[in-house]
């Protein structure tokens, strides 16, 4: 055996991804990048945690072929109290309160585990791999079904006092906006994630004509497309949210003054157009010295996975904090 073998042998990271919709597993040898083996499988209809750990094992199970990993990164679809490994709660699955989510997975692979949210775990992913190279003070906000963030300082995740920081999907955009799923209103998830776009068009639908009228499911995608094809309606819609996420950036760039913003997730394809009516919007409203560099997701869906190896590295070296 080579030592390059005996080398991924004994330093392999497994690294999970327990998304609302899908989860994911993968295998990585330290300092390397790409993946050895990846599998993904959709949650399962009747969501439950413990269907999704089934799951997880045995994604795990066909990534690893029989191989054991030194170390497991794991990033999870909702809050976690990162120190203690344990999930608070998910938004989408039901079971997962309180659930030691690190301890179960040590106890099942013999290797230390580490847990991290999917936003701080695709902003240390995209950070260490992708668009946010090279910068001190990097944040990332996914935008999806929900929306989220996540802030890399110093190479480090930024938590906050209570686990909470980088939650820009709750900042308030409109006190009159309409009611988020945290129960205000106003919030820019509700005004500016996928649901949200798919809800504003069908609401201006009532009264309009475009072209999404034909279509037998109105999506944030389908949106995008008709936006880019030149339909109004379909614009004004993708617009607006554009420029939502603009003004919350723009509070963002005011109040931490990040190096660079990246924006991943599946409304974040909906064009450079999106990204020029983003950034129009956030240099409307921030000081004028401050700098305001807004650039699409490198990484796309593995962003979290990617975070989860860096999670994962750090347990080798010693700088889990």
């Amino acid at each position: 055996m080579t030592g390059d073998e005996l080398r991924k042998t004994k330093r392999l990271i497994l690294a999970l991804d327990f998304g609302g919709t899908k989860l994911a597993a993968a295998v990585a040898v330290p300092g390397e990048r790409g993946f050895l083996a990846k599998a993904t499988a959709p949650s399962p209809t009747k969501k439950s945690a413990e269907a999704d750990r089934k799951i997880i094992l045995k994604l795990a199970a066909r990534v690893l072929a029989g191989r054991k990993p030194a170390a497991v990164g794991v990033s999870f679809g909702g809050p976690v109290q990162a120190e203690e490994g344990r999930v608070v709660l998910s938004h989408h699955v039901p079971g997962w309160e309180g659930f030691p989510l690190a301890g179960w997975l040590e106890e099942r692979f013999g290797a230390p585990a580490v847990v991290e949210n999917d936003a701080n775990s695709g902003a240390l992913g995209e950070w260490a791999f992708g668009a946010g190279r090279g910068t001190k003070s990097f944040l990332y906000v996914t935008v999806s079904t929900g929306i989220g963030g996540g802030w890399i300082l110093n190479g480090e995740i930024y938590h906050g006092a209570d686990g909470l920081a980088g939650e820009i999907g709750h900042l308030l955009i409109d006190l009159e906006g309409p009611v988020c799923t945290c129960g205000r209103r106003g919030c820019l998830e509700a005004i500016a994630s996928g649901p949200a776009i798919a809800r504003r068009a069908r609401e201006l639908l009532a009264s309009e004509r475009s072209v999404l009228q034909d279509l037998p499911e109105i999506t944030a995608r389908e949106v995008a497309r008709a936006a880019n094809a030149g339909d109004p309606v379909a614009e004004r819609v993708l617009r607006g949210a554009a420029q939502a996420l603009g003004r919350a950036l723009a509070q963002a760039i005011t109040l931490v003054n990040p190096g660079r913003i990246a924006i991943g997730g599946g409304v974040a394809r909906s064009g450079e157009r999106f990204f020029t009516w983003t950034r129009e919007a956030a240099r409307r409203y921030v000081p004028p010295q401050a700098r305001v560099e807004i650039v699409p997701a490198q990484l796309l869906d593995d962003a979290p996975l990617w975070g989860a190896v860096a999670l994962a590295e750090r347990l080798f070296e010693g700088t889990q904090k």
